[in-house]
C-alpha cells in the first residue's frame, strides 16, 4: 500500500484508489469497474468496505466449510448488532475487502505493522473521518482455509473449529447495553443533572463498570469544552468511543457479565429483536443467507 501511494505521488493522483486484496481470494468479474464507479459516485468517501462471501463448498473438507459459515455469521452478526445499537461506525473490517483513497491513506499515517488485526486498526482510523461507505455491487470471496500465522481471525477460527472447538460469539445483551449509552449521548451533551452528578448515570451495570475504568468524567469535560453543537459533540464523542473501544466494551460485558454464545443462537436472538417477521431457528445456512442479505441491502 505504501508503494501504491508512492506511485500515485509520482503522477500527482492523490485521489487514486488503493485496494486491499489477498492472493488466495477470488472476486466478481466487475470488481475493478465497480470500485472505480463507487468512488466516482461517492466523491467525499475516504474509503469503503467491500461486500464479501466465503465459499461454502469446494475441494476442502465439509468441516472447513461448516466452520467458515459459522465464523462468517459471527462477523455479520457483530456488525448488525452494532448497527442495531446505533453505533455510527459499524462496518466490516476485512483486510482483503477494502479500498481507500491515497490521500486519506497518507493523512492517517498509512498501514500499521501489527502482527494481527492490522486491518481492523487501520479501518478505525479511516471510518471516523466521515463518509465511509459500503460497496455491495461486487463481491470478494476470501479463502476459508485454516492458518496458524496469526493469533486470531479467520484462519485461527477455522483451525480451532477443526480441532473440536465450537465457534462462539458475543452476547446480544452486550449490544443492548451499548445501545443505552448511544441513546444517552444527547443527554451527555446537554449535561442533565444525573450526568453531572455521575457521568454514567443509570446506564447498565456492565457499561458503568467499563466507563469507571476509563477517565470518562475528564473525557466528557474535554469534549464539552471543545464543541459548540450537539452534532460536533456526537462526532467527537465517537472519535473517543471508537470501534476499538466499542469492541473492548463488548469483551468486558462478555467476560465479566454475560458469557458467550454460539453464533447461531445470538444471531437468531438479534433477528427476533429486530422483529424480522419469521423465525428460522438456529439453522446456520438460513441465518447466514439472511445476514448476507442484510449486508447486501445496505449498499443499496
Amino acid at each position: 500500500m505504501d508503494e501504491a501511494l508512492r506511485r500515485f505521488d509520482d503522477v500527482g493522483r492523490t485521489e487514486g484508489i488503493i485496494a486491499g486484496y489477498d492472493a488466495d481470494c477470488r472476486c466478481e468479474t466487475n470488481y475493478l469497474t465497480a470500485l472505480e464507479r463507487h468512488f466516482q459516485e461517492n466523491p467525499q468517501t475516504p474509503g469503503c468496505s467491500i461486500y464479501f462471501e466465503h465459499p461454502l463448498s469446494g475441494p476442502l473438507s465439509p468441516q472447513v466449510y461448516g466452520a467458515i459459515a459459522a465464523y462468517e455469521l459471527h462477523l455479520r452478526y457483530y456488525v448488525q448488532a452494532l448497527r442495531y445499537a446505533g453505533f455510527p461506525h459499524a462496518h466490516h473490517t476485512v483486510g482483503s475487502c477494502m479500498a481507500v483513497r491515497a490521500g486519506a491513506y497518507r493523512k492517517q499515517g498509512g498501514m500499521n505493522r501489527r502482527k494481527a488485526g492490522e486491518d481492523f486498526y487501520f479501518f478505525h482510523k479511516i471510518i471516523p473521518l466521515g463518509g465511509f461507505t459500503d460497496l455491495t455491487s461486487t463481491a470478494v470471496y476470501p479463502s476459508p482455509r485454516s492458518s496458524d500465522r496469526v493469533p486470531f481471525g479467520t484462519g485461527k477460527a477455522v483451525r480451532d473449529a477443526l480441532s473440536g472447538r465450537q465457534i462462539k460469539t458475543y452476547p446480544l445483551q452486550a449490544f443492548l447495553d451499548l445501545k443505552q449509552l448511544v441513546e444517552r449521548v444527547p443527554d451527555l451533551y446537554r449535561g442533565g443533572k444525573e450526568f453531572n452528578r455521575e457521568p454514567w448515570g443509570t446506564l447498565p451495570l456492565s457499561m458503568r463498570g467499563f466507563l469507571a475504568k476509563q477517565p470518562f468524567a475528564d473525557v466528557l469535560a474535554e469534549i464539552r469544552q471543545n464543541t459548540s453543537s450537539e452534532a460536533a459533540f456526537h462526532k467527537r464523542f465517537f472519535r473517543w468511543f471508537d470501534g476499538f473501544r466499542a469492541m473492548k466494551f463488548v469483551h468486558h460485558a462478555r467476560d465479566a457479565f454475560y458469557g458467550e454464545g454460539t453464533a447461531e443462537d445470538q444471531a437468531a436472538k438479534l433477528l427476533a429483536t429486530l422483529n424480522f417477521g419469521h423465525s428460522c431457528g438456529n439453522d446456520l445456512s438460513r441465518l447466514l443467507k439472511i445476514y448476507r442479505g442484510l449486508d447486501r441491502s445496505r449498499g443499496g
